[in-house]
């Protein structure tokens, strides 16, 4: 039978994961993965930084692990390009960004094969500067009633490629930027695995700027999560 997705005989599709902090995301990613709620098969994580906790999960979790510093590049183009060799190397099916911090030039053939989770509401409160505490800060001081987060394909704008997917959580009057990131990563957790098996089993796919969703890899509809 012919594949509609990105699966590989084994079940499981070929990922990099970027990163440049904590790595809480990556630490989710592995045990959904252990809990085979997500066919994926992380092939190597790629860190900006040499010294962030989320090396160390990586390397505790055996997972073979690159550092790409752009402060140690010339320019941006290295930086990029470096990056995207690693994943040509890789035979990379899809980029998952995890706390990615560094803007990233998208070449032609890994557009709608990278995928971002930002904690906001997309288009409100990304883009750049928008990232972790700053972007639930601002939330805060924006009196909000809601925020959330927000699954979307990369390109080469800051948190600006199509919306795949979002989830809603209540901001409320007590609310530290602490109760509220909290909040936020809860769905973050449920969600990003959620549609990244969708995007594998090739349900999800980028089709110019919007996402679409095929339950059957054929028919096109908005998808629910």
């Amino acid at each position: 039978m012919q594949r509609t997705g990105m699966e590989t005989e084994s079940g499981t599709a070929r990922v990099v994961v970027l990163l440049s902090g904590s790595g809480r995301t990556l630490q989710n990613l592995i045990e959904s993965v252990r809990t085979r709620e997500c066919p994926i098969h992380i092939a190597r994580v790629v860190s900006t930084r040499r010294n962030v906790a989320g090396n160390q999960i990586a390397i505790d979790a055996g997972i073979p692990l690159s550092v790409v510093s752009r402060r140690e590049l010339d320019h941006d183009e290295a930086f990029s390009g470096a990056i995207v060799d690693i994943l040509d190397s890789e035979e990379t099916e899809l980029v998952i960004c995890a706390g990615f911090l560094s803007k990233l030039t998208v070449p032609a053939r890994y557009m709608g094969r990278i995928v971002n989770i930002h904690p906001s509401l997309l288009p409100l409160f990304g883009g750049k500067g928008f990232y972790g505490d700053r972007v639930h800060r601002a939330v805060l001081e924006s009196g909000m009633k809601v925020s959330g987060c927000t699954v979307h394909f990369v390109d080469n704008a800051y948190d600006a490629g199509p919306i795949i997917a979002q989830r809603c959580v209540s901001v409320f009057p007590d609310d530290s930027i602490e109760t509220l990131a909290q909040r936020v990563f809860v769905e973050e957790c449920r969600l990003y695995p959620a549609v990244i098996s969708e995007i594998v089993q090739g349900r999800i796919r980028m089709k110019g700027r919007r996402a679409v969703y095929s339950p059957d890899g054929k028919s096109e509809r908005s998808g629910e999560w």
